[in-house]
């Protein structure tokens, strides 16, 4: 009984397929339909000035630390930061499937665009990016542990991005759903709980609105800051 329980809970999570193929990139790209696609008029739609309005500052706000010459990125992390907060608005709709809940997903995502910050750093200044592997006035003694940490630090940091985003979203998914079937178990038995339940989880339906854009901005941001790194 409990390990069929378990399989329910976490049945939320498996990638759907259909007619055996699986719909996890049709699922990305549905997303893409939300972008409002701006017309050639004289005079701009008000959802398309709130929706410049809105890039323009995101990007402001996630180019700040990045040096100049990084900010031939900006045209790529901004995409990225539309695509993660889509997808995991996507999740939390009715009878939908969140496709960033995948680690293989995020790492993905992750991998290649830090090895293109480490690259690139190795390619511009490779004296300056082995640097940040031993910090200015190490003791001589502390040398080889101290460059074996942060070289361990660094190769964990692609890990870190897909495990953090994955994490939240598959805790936030869990919890709603756990609240949600508690309120609907007591219908039948208590409608004051039932109704305190659900008010609890229209409150937790609002927090995971604002964890799933802050997440993709945490990601993103990271990425910012390793580029800012080895730029």
């Amino acid at each position: 009984m409990i390990l069929a329980t378990n399989l329910n809970l976490f049945d939320q999570f498996l990638v759907p397929k259909l007619f055996g193929m699986s719909l996890l990139i049709p699922a990305m790209l549905l997303t893409t339909l939300l972008i409002y696609n701006p017309q050639d008029r004289w005079l701009s739609n008000p959802l398309t000035t709130l929706q410049a309005w809105l890039i323009a500052k995101t990007t402001k706000q996630i180019m700040t630390p990045v040096n100049k010459p990084g900010h031939k990125w900006s045209l790529m992390l901004v995409s990225l930061l539309t695509m993660l907060i889509l997808n995991n608005l996507l999740g939390l709709l009715p009878y939908t499937f969140t496709p960033t809940t995948q680690l293989s997903m995020n790492m993905a995502l992750a991998l290649p665009l830090w090895l293109a910050t480490v690259l690139i750093g190795l390619r511009n200044k490779p004296a300056s990016s082995l640097a940040h592997l031993l910090p200015e006035g190490t003791p001589t003694p502390l040398i080889p542990i101290l460059i074996l940490i942060e070289t361990i630090s660094l190769l964990i940091r692609p890990i870190a991005l897909a495990v953090r985003l994955t994490a939240n979203l598959t805790a936030g998914h869990l919890l709603m759903h756990l609240i949600s079937t508690a309120a609907l178990n007591l219908v039948t038995t208590s409608t004051l709980l039932a109704g305190l339940t659900l008010s609890i989880l229209a409150l937790l339906m609002l927090l995971e609105i604002a964890v799933a854009m802050i997440q993709a901005y945490v990601f993103t941001l990271l990425l910012s800051l390793y580029l800012q790194e080895n730029v």
